[in-house]
This record gives C-alpha cells, sequence and structure tokens, in this order.
C-alpha cells in the first residue's frame, strides 16, 4: 500500500476546508490503506470520513468529518497509483522504449502496464502480469472501459511477439473481463511479415466475434527507431505494403459499417501517408474512440480547422503587411499543414510549411510528438530565412513543464531565435495562428497531476468513464 501526496488545494474545496496543503500525504480513509486514486475515490463515498493525514514534518493527524455523497475532496496528486506504477512484464520484439537514445530523460524509460491507467487514462495494457485478484478488483468497481494490447490472438505467435510464456492467455482473459461486463478497446501494433496479413485476419475476426464488450480495434504501423539493438530482425511498412493493409482493413471495414453502422476497426494516420491515400472521412471514425492512440488524428485536425473556419465572423482575412511564418510539423504531417494554409489564402500571409527530419531517433520516425528542439532548430536554420513568428508543435513538449525530448525547455528554443514562438495544439489553433498572428497565444502546458473524483464520477454515467 502507499499514499496519496496532495500537489494542490482548489480554492474553496473541501481539501481548503479541512486546511489540507501540498506535500500532505493521504494515508487511510476510513481505517482502509490506499492503491490509487480508485480506491480512494470509492472510500470517499460515505457521508461520514475519518481521513488520516500525514504531514511533511512527519506529523499524522485523524480528521473526522461529515460530507455529501458525491462531495468531491477538491485535491490533485502527484501521480494517480500511491504504491508505485505496476511495471511491464515483457521484452516485445517492437518496444519504443528500448528504441529511446541513451541519456535522454528517465521518464522516457518507464515501462508501465498498469490496469488502472488503462481505465482512468486511456493507457494500453498487455494483461500479462494480471492475477486473479485484479480482476476481482476490475469487477468489484466495474473498471470500464479498459485498453487492451492485443498484438495478435494467436497464442503462441503472441508469446513470441511479448515473449512473454503468459501472454498466450489473452483470450481466457478478455473472457475474464467479460464476465466482469467490462467493455474494452483493443490495439494492434503492426510488424511487417510478422502479425500482419494471415494473422491480421484472424485477429480482427476474433475481436469482431466479441461485440459488443470489444468497442473498437485501432491497428498503428510498428515504429522503429535507429537506437533499436534487439536481435528479431522487424521491418517498416513502405508504400506497397501499406496500401496491402489498407485494402485488406477496408474489407472488415466496409462489412461493418453496411451491418451496425460503424466501422468498428481503425488505421493509424501513417498507413495512409505511406501509401498517398487521402485518410477516411470523419464519420468513418465515429467519433474518434482512439483519438489518444494517433487513430484519426489528421482528421479530427482538419475538422477542427474547418469548424473554427466557419465560426469565424470573418471570410476574408489579410495582413495590412507581410507577415512570415514559419510552420514546424513532422514529414509526415506536412502536406496536410501546407493544404490546411492554401485553403485560407490571406494577402500578404507568406507559410513555410517545415517538414522536420527525426534524425535524432532516425528519419523513419515521421510524427511532430517525437520531434527534439535540436532537430526543429537544425531544419529552421537550414532554411537561411528569417522570419516574423515560428509555430511548433505543442505535442513534442512534456505536459506541465513544457520541456523537449532532448530536455531543451520552450523558455530555451524561444532564446534561440530573434522572434515569436508559439505553440499549436490543434486545427482551431492553426487556424487562429494563421489568420490572427498578432493576437494568437500558444497553448500553455498544464499541470501533470492527477485530480481525486468523487465516487459518483465513475458511476453516474452507468459505470463508465467519459471515453
Amino acid at each position: 500500500m502507499g499514499y496519496g501526496k496532495i500537489l494542490s488545494v482548489e480554492p474553496g474545496s473541501l481539501a481548503e476546508e479541512l486546511e489540507l496543503v501540498p506535500g500532505d500525504k493521504i494515508i487511510e480513509v476510513n481505517g482502509m490503506k490506499l492503491r490509487d486514486i480508485i480506491d480512494l475515490s470509492f472510500a470517499f463515498a460515505d457521508e461520514e470520513i475519518e481521513l488520516l493525514i500525514e504531514h511533511a514534518d512527519g506529523e499524522q493527524e485523524l480528521l473526522a468529518f461529515d460530507k455529501d455523497y458525491d462531495e468531491e475532496l477538491g485535491a490533485e496528486f502527484e501521480s494517480a497509483v500511491f504504491d508505485g506504477i505496476r511495471k511491464c512484464a515483457n521484452n516485445c520484439y517492437f518496444c519504443f522504449v528500448d528504441q529511446v537514445a541513451p541519456g535522454m530523460r528517465d521518464t522516457l524509460n518507464i515501462k508501465d502496464d498498469d490496469y488502472r491507467l488503462s481505465f482512468l487514462y486511456g493507457n494500453f495494457v498487455t494483461m500479462t502480469n494480471m492475477v486473479d485478484s485484479d480482476f476481482k478488483r476490475i469487477k468489484q468497481y466495474h473498471l470500464s472501459p479498459l485498453f487492451v494490447s492485443v498484438q495478435c490472438t494467436n497464442p503462441e505467435l503472441r508469446c513470441q511477439i511479448l515473449r512473454c510464456k503468459t501472454a498466450g492467455n489473452l483470450m481466457t482473459q478478455l473472457d475474464k473481463l467479460e464476465e466482469a461486463q467490462v467493455e474494452y478497446h483493443t490495439q494492434i501494433v503492426l510488424c511487417r511479415d510478422l502479425n500482419d496479413g494471415e494473422e491480421l485476419d484472424r485477429s480482427i475476426r476474433d475481436i469482431l466475434a466479441r461485440k459488443p464488450h470489444a468497442l473498437s480495434m485501432a491497428i498503428v504501423p510498428v515504429g522503429l527507431t535507429k537506437f533499436r539493438q534487439d536481435r528479431y530482425p522487424l521491418k517498416g511498412f513502405d508504400k506497397e505494403s501499406a496500401l496491402r493493409v489498407i485494402e485488406q482493413v477496408e474489407r472488415y471495414q466496409k462489412r461493418e459499417r453496411e451491418t451496425t453502422g460503424r466501422t468498428f476497426v481503425y488505421l493509424g494516420d501513417e498507413f495512409y501517408f505511406l501509401a498517398g491515400r487521402e485518410v477516411p472521412p470523419a464519420e468513418a471514425y465515429d467519433g474518434f474512440p482512439q483519438l489518444d492512440n494517433g487513430i484519426g488524428l489528421a482528421r479530427n485536425f482538419m475538422e477542427e480547422f474547418s469548424a473554427a473556419r466557419h465560426q469565424s465572423k470573418a471570410k476574408n482575412w489579410h495582413y495590412a503587411q507581410r507577415q512570415r511564418l514559419a510552420v514546424l510539423t513532422g514529414t509526415a504531417v506536412a502536406p496536410m499543414f501546407r493544404g490546411l494554409a492554401d485553403e485560407l489564402a490571406i494577402d500578404n500571409l507568406e507559410v513555410t510549411i517545415v517538414p522536420v527530419p527525426n534524425n535524432h531517433f532516425g528519419t523513419t520516425v515521421n510524427v511532430s510528438g517525437l520531434l527534439t528542439a535540436h532537430d526543429m532548430k537544425q531544419a529552421l536554420e537550414a532554411l537561411g530565412k528569417t522570419f516574423d513568428g515560428i509555430l511548433i508543435p505543442e505535442s513534442a513538449l512534456r505536459a506541465g513543464d513544457n520541456i523537449f525530448l532532448d530536455d531543451v525547455s520552450l523558455e530555451d528554443f524561444k532564446d534561440w531565435f530573434p522572434t515569436r514562438v508559439e505553440t499549436v495544439g490543434d486545427g482551431k489553433d492553426y487556424f487562429n495562428a494563421l489568420t490572427q498572428f498578432a493576437n494568437y497565444q500558444g497553448v500553455s502546458g498544464e499541470a501533470a497531476a492527477y485530480m481525486w473524483q468523487s465516487n459518483a464520477a465513475y458511476t453516474k454515467r452507468g459505470g463508465h468513464k467519459n471515453e
């Protein structure tokens, strides 16, 4: 068991009324020791509470008080799990953590595989480190939906890919989730000539057969960096092989839409970029249930841009004087940023799209979220131009402290250039930055904290957290 260390207290909250302060530790609620904010949530649902607190000086205090059933504490915690993040038990062929450059920040080397973070924040779990007591707790608290890394449904192949002898128990574990009336989203990291082709057909069919508990399937291409040292020879996808995957999956998508009105099986954007195909329309993503997994990011970005454009009171945008903006992006999405800027055709606005080669991880890594500050700096300097403003992807920064993957702060990055540097998070941001750069302010980082929620927050929508 552990404790919940308070990071901040909301003004006017119950926590403030109890005179709790950052650094205080919540040890027990009504005699119950706490593993995570899930335990805290359900223990705190009583109306009569005894809260055991340990202050920063080590002194413990028992606070007894009455509260409404759904009254929230109003405290943020340093971590969602009080007893430590459960680590991954696998040694997957494609593990991205094993492909991170040496000497980078410690948080990039954490191999988490914790079903609690799956429920709370949508992290994908393989379930190979789970035991019966975990499934009993999932059933007790109805932790639904979860996000499951399937990779493949062939037991022998899954054991091989994950290098874990218990990985072949997946289908039995899914049975346990379904017996507990738990729903789940699934993911396949697709590796060329390994779990694609007939194996992919098998995996899709097996998961489709598990509806309605199975809510969706995301298929994303394996990511390979120049730092990968695993001896198993993995191959990335090229234009021809990406097109084969698209055509294979489209058969299932078409059948599902005809019979159920939903697509269910979704492909990562990179397949379409590699194949030179346009990403599907918004309706094909059914509300973007796996957006945080990168499924439909490009289409969602375009939809946000379009919505901002239609909502704008102005219909013709222009600048009185020439405005030169540089837009830094990953190489994969650069054409999308170019196309959106061209749609506006703003007078006196000169937009230079800067596709940034990822020299740090390797140029096969082409997404904006893995760009480093030094690679962006190098790409800009190579142009030999001056700009009135620079737009960079907010996804390349760690939330809370605005640090790039190579440990350069946003403020240090701004100091490198004698002009304004602003971040862009979504399509609306991009539209606003292009049309009114003088008044545009980039995305501000939010604290990396975990907000406690009352039991009612988990139950008022039928036990499901917001998808």
